[in-house]
């Protein structure tokens, strides 16, 4: 019986190996079939573009025969325009660039050069091969309607270093490149852009939302919870007041209109950097109340307050936005729109975020509770820079959640959508930080010296 078990099993095992050779025979067979079919079709794209290319160029003056390509390229033959200038330039032939066809950018092989200075490329950028300095140059000035004057007639060698230095030049060189002015979008093109594609999260977000509501969840605000906002509020308040006290302390802004007095500009500066100190010793001495601030090494207390201040003056600062007038109120008497900020030497780059930003945090509508959470969660941030013990930050902010969370629950029961909505708020913080951190460099290349407590806290080395 043994030896008839061990006989079938033997048999199997032979079959099952004649299966496998049969299979991977057919297998190999197939492989080579396909690599055959490659190959064919590679060899007839080559003739193909060999035909087109000699076919171009047949109709010479004196009816010579064009002399013979050995290795081919695949470049496109059609639609070349005439550059006169640019000569041995990437992303062209015999100095002349090729108008790419419709359709998606051909994959980067991550060793392509800009068309117009020879930087690394990083993609298509309105119609043409360019670095990304190349791409913002270009957006900056159609958008500015900028008009440059070149030092050498119009004659400079555009590469990387010359870039920097002849604006005309590069212009010119972009747009000969091919780089077309109707792709740039407007600001306000850009704005609709954003607004449409924020409408249509939220709307995919709803969509997903499953139709049939679960029972809800029966919130309350425990004790403890209750008198922690309660005081959250009540600091707040506080250092409010402290603040408008020494309102009359803030150099007065400017009446004069004049923009070429440099003694306006300069004061109307100080105007600005003085509100923001106000703003920032504000923020220190209500972190310094919070529960649990004081338990954190200095070194630690330090660097939460250094990342998160500038955020949460911009979360003040979109508490203090009137859209009826699009202007933000500090102090309850000092009113400022978008040019105001300018007049002060703020740029647009940086100020639009900022009320775009502002725009957003008033359509949710929050109130006194809300925003004291907020900020109270954004300065227990443990990711920060330079924090030490991010175990002891992280329970420290956990109970500033949890209380949001059951309020938001309790205020807005049918907003489930409400608490994730807020949390990404943060993250916004994040970018118009960094926004911040080139307005500040911008600041210092105009010769604007910021206070000392700012440089400190801003991290200027002055």
């Amino acid at each position: 019986h043994k030896a008839f078990v061990v006989s079938d099993i033997n048999a199997l095992i032979g079959h099952y190996f004649k299966y496998e050779r049969k299979v991977f025979d057919s297998e190999l067979q197939l492989d080579c079939v396909v690599e055959e079919r490659k190959a064919a079709l590679k060899n007839h794209s080559l003739l193909m573009l060999n035909h087109d290319l000699d076919t171009s160029s047949s109709s010479s003056p004196n009816g010579d025969a064009p002399p013979e390509m050995s290795c081919p390229l695949p470049v496109e033959p059609a639609h070349i325009k005439p550059d006169p200038a640019a000569e041995d330039t990437p992303g062209s032939i015999d100095g002349q660039p090729v108008k790419r066809k419709k359709g998606p950018a051909p994959k980067m092989l991550g060793n392509e050069v800009c068309s117009v200075c020879g930087d690394k490329a990083s993609g298509f950028h309105y119609n043409v091969l360019s670095c990304e300095g190349c791409k913002g140059f270009f957006r900056r000035s159609v958008i500015k309607n900028a008009a440059y004057v070149c030092k050498n007639d119009g004659r400079c060698e555009m590469d990387m270093y010359m870039r920097r230095k002849c604006q005309q030049c590069r212009l010119r060189k972009c747009r000969e490149a091919g780089m077309l002015e109707q792709c740039v979008l407007s600001e306000e093109q850009i704005r609709l852009k954003k607004q449409k594609k924020q409408h249509d999260d939220d709307t995919a977000r709803t969509s997903a939302v499953v139709t049939p509501t679960p029972p809800q969840e029966t919130v309350c605000l425990d004790p403890q919870q209750q008198e922690m906002i309660e005081k959250l509020v009540s600091m707040q308040k506080q250092c409010n007041k402290r603040s408008f006290l020494d309102r009359p302390k803030v150099t007065p802004w400017p009446q004069s209109q004049d923009p070429q007095n440099r003694e306006v500009r300069q004061q109307r500066f100080a105007h600005f950097t003085e509100l923001a100190i106000m703003s920032v010793q504000e923020i220190v001495d209500f972190a310094k109340q919070l529960p649990g601030f004081l338990e954190l090494t200095r070194e630690d207390q330090i660097a939460l307050l250094k990342t998160s201040t500038i955020e949460i003056m911009l979360l003040e600062t979109s508490r203090r936005y009137n859209p009826a007038i699009d202007s933000i109120t500090f102090l309850k008497d000092f009113s400022y729109n978008k040019e105001d900020f300018a007049k002060a030497g703020l740029q647009f780059e940086f100020i639009n975020p900022i009320f775009e930003f502002s725009k957003g945090m008033n359509d949710l509508q929050l109130d006194e509770a809300e925003y004291a959470l907020l900020i109270a969660i954004n300065i227990f941030s443990a990711d920060r820079p330079n924090v030490q013990d991010h175990e002891l930050v992280e329970r420290l902010q956990q109970p500033y959640v949890d209380a949001l969370r059951s309020y938001i629950l309790i205020k807005r029961p049918n907003d489930h959508l409400m608490f994730p909505r807020m949390l990404m708020k943060l993250v916004s913080l994040r970018t118009l930080s960094s926004v911040h951190s080139e307005q500040v460099f911008a600041l210092r290349l105009q010769d604007k010296k910021l206070p000392p407590l700012l440089s400190e806290i801003w991290d200027v080395n002055e």
